[in-house]
């Protein structure tokens, strides 16, 4: 079968050049190929039909590849703001931050997605708790210094506890962010679920008048085990000021009440009420009012803005839009505009002065911002009706959840108004979607549209990746009220733009080649490596064929500098490969065994060299070291390979003898001059015997 790449590329003069070099192996008696032969008009025609049926095979709608996708499990993934958590430690009081507040970073535009109180409380200490003693380790709080504290001790266990210490009492806030940084490993795999919690359980507790009291928290650093943030819902209850800690003030306390870390959480800095923003820059901005009389509005996207005001003049009813007067005086779908001190705009309505006005209902009066550059391109086109209709609109890499469109249909008592967002199905209406990175729509279903005018509603667009931005930034703000100097302690996340369909063949592609089910040695490596939540440095499958079992032996990242398997690490892998081994296999994980490789070694090293003794044992040690280095579960330690490694040195004239041995002959045998350790045995360097002789060179 032809691919799709050569379907598209062959034109109808090609494969009329391969009709014509196969005719003659064809038939021998056919001469004639001029165009006046009626066998070659009818070759003619079928090889336009075949490229004509190429070109269309080549060339599938929008929905059509959009099914094909759905069909094998995959759809592109929208395109996502990027959310940073900000600091506001630089303000002296609270304020109150508006939604839709836009902070910058360059050429980077950040807003708030909802009215945010800031401001004016503080951490002013953290103390860990161990055995009733507090040992302070407020260095954390220091964002200009990086120095790690394990927070919970050199060994956790239950009933440690760390208490952070707050300036006022934060119980008015509802809820605020804990941002820790963490010093975790690069080898430890993501979880699906980020609250997940596998080594640890944390209760957080406030200090009240009766006591601590327990709270609801959201942890997503996995008890302290990666770096991320801590969300605090407060109760009611008024907090109180705690006097047992060297730091008097509010206190929130974390306690342990399980703890089986791999590997000890150390801390080195943590950030106290910290709130959102989202990177996008919106273009046009509507809100919504219950109220049919007045309604105030601040523009989010600056003061040179244009309005539309729109209104129901009956529940359940299209929308009529207002036009803006100053004064009363006049008859009409109008509504007074005014100007405030405070730099907000009023609208207001009255229908016993003008003869129309919004109903009182829900959502029965919509305001409308647009900037320069919108309303100047505000207008999309018709709607035509016909299947997969494609209209451009003025902006691209769209935030796809602030997208909707302005439909005006013309009726017998005039224009009314639909706002319409994108892949909403109910009868009649307009079903569209929205290609926020091409900056484009596709109407599937016209519905009762059909010869409707389309106009920008509101959207916001975003920078993708771009909005990613490091850690360690200070932000401003456009509101001159309040001093620039918000500062982002961790990196922004979750930015990107829409799938193209490439990149979703592409991901396609790689999840096909990416084991799912445990059949080959290396598809169980590969599925133990990748657990999620664990660290793991080495896998290694076998086949025992005595017990028809796969036998796994693992080694996982730990403090020790022999790793342990434990028992959370052998209940997860074993819990993976349940689910993904073929329904007869059998496996076994098993834990790592070691065994140390001692060497004797004689050596003639060249004069002038000095250190010469340290540089050769550490070559042996890392040439034996088999839990450090990529050397695997029972690989063969050859002889000429540590002999080569001391030669190469370019302090060693050569080397006059060398010895290996293992240290347990039943982890690791020799055999001739090499050691082959056991299927699931690591090597380490055990004792080293060297002498150095002085070459005479």
């Amino acid at each position: 079968m032809l691919s799709v790449g050569e379907l598209r590329a062959r034109t109808y003069e090609e494969r009329m050049e391969d009709v014509y070099r196969e005719l003659p192996i064809r038939s021998s008696e056919w001469t004639n190929y001029n165009a006046s032969d009626p066998g070659i008009t009818i070759l003619e025609n079928m090889t336009a039909f075949s490229a004509l049926q190429g070109a269309e095979i080549v060339s599938l709608s929008y929905r059509a590849r959009m099914a094909l996708l759905k069909m094998a499990g995959f759809v592109p993934q929208r395109g996502k703001c990027a959310r940073v958590l900000l600091s506001a430690d630089h303000l002296g009081s609270p304020v109150t931050l508006k939604a839709g507040d836009r902070f910058h970073l360059g050429d980077l535009t950040f807003e708030t997605n909802r009215d945010t109180k800031v401001g004016g409380l503080k951490l002013t200490g953290v103390f860990a708790g161990e055995d009733d003693e507090l040992r302070d380790v407020s260095y954390i709080l220091d964002k200009e210094i990086s120095v790690p504290a394990r927070i919970f001790g050199d060994a956790p266990k239950a009933g440690n506890c760390v208490y952070f210490m707050m300036s006022g009492d934060p119980t008015d806030l509802k809820e605020f962010i804990f941002y820790f940084k963490a010093l975790s490993s690069s080898s430890r795999n993501s979880t699906l679920d980020r609250t997940e919690h596998i080594f640890a359980d944390i209760e957080w507790e406030c200090f009240t008048a009766e006591g601590f009291k327990k709270i609801n928290v959201r942890d997503y650093t996995s008890a302290f085990v990666n770096s991320g943030e801590v969300r605090v819902t407060l109760p009611e209850d008024k907090m109180a000021v705690y006097k047992e800690t060297p730091i008097e003030g509010y206190c929130l306390r974390a306690v342990l009440k399980r703890a089986e870390y791999d590997i000890v959480p150390k801390i080195t800095n943590v950030y106290g009420f910290l709130f959102e923003v989202w990177q996008k820059d919106t273009r046009a901005f509507s809100q919504i009012y219950n109220r049919n009389d007045k309604v105030t509005i601040t523009s989010p996207i600056g003061k040179e803005v244009y309005y539309l005001i729109f209104g129901k003049e009956k529940k359940g009813s299209s929308y009529r839009r207002y036009e803006l007067v100053s004064s009363m005086g006049q008859k009409g779908r109008f509504c007074i505009y005014e100007e405030n001190p405070d730099g907000s705009v009023s609208f207001s309505f009255s229908e016993e002065s003008f003869g129309y006005a919004p109903v009182k209902c829900k959502e029965c009066v919509r305001v409308i911002l647009y900037s320069e550059e919108i309303m100047r391109q505000y207008s999309v086109g018709k709607v035509i009706g016909y299947d997969d209709q494609e209209l451009s609109i003025p902006c691209r890499n769209i935030v796809h959840e602030t997208f909707f469109l302005i439909a005006r249909r013309n009726t017998d008592d005039g224009y009314i108004y639909d706002f319409v967002r994108p892949e909403k199905k109910v009868d009649g209406a307009l079903y569209y979607h929205l290609l926020e990175g091409e900056g484009k729509i596709i109407i599937e279903d016209a519905g009762d549209f059909i010869d409707a005018d389309l106009f920008m509603g509101s959207v916001a667009v975003t920078d993708g990746k771009r909005g990613n931005i490091s850690a360690g930034n200070l932000l401003s703000i456009d509101n001159t009220h309040i001093p620039d100097g918000f500062y982002n302690p961790g990196v922004g996340t979750g930015g990107c733009f829409r799938e193209k369909l490439e990149e979703v063949r592409e991901r396609f592609i790689q999840d096909m080649r990416t084991p799912y089910r445990a059949v080959t040695a290396g598809d169980y490596e590969y599925l133990v490596k990748t657990t999620p939540g664990l660290c793991i440095r080495k896998a290694r499958a076998m086949m025992d064929e005595n017990k028809n079992t796969v036998r796994i032996a693992v080694l996982p990242d730990s403090d020790e500098k022999f790793p342990k398997l434990s028992r959370i690490y052998a209940e997860k892998i074993e819990e993976r490969l349940k689910e993904r081994r073929l329904i007869t296999s059998q496996f076994e994980v098993i834990r790592p065994s070691f065994a140390a490789i001692g060497v004797k070694c004689t050596v003639y090293v060249k004069r002038h060299y000095t250190d010469c003794k340290k540089q050769i044992e550490d070559r042996i040690r890392a040439k034996v070291d088999y839990i450090d280095s990529d050397r695997n579960f029972g690989e063969k330690l050859m002889f000429e390979d540590v002999f080569h490694s001391i030669e190469d040195l370019p302090c060693v004239e050569y080397v006059y003898d060398l010895s290996l041995h293992s240290e347990n002959n039943k982890l690791a045998q020799m055999k001739e001059y090499d050691i082959y350790p056991r299927f699931d045995c690591l090597c380490y360097p055990g004792v080293i015997d060297l002498e150095l002789v002085t070459s005479d060179k």
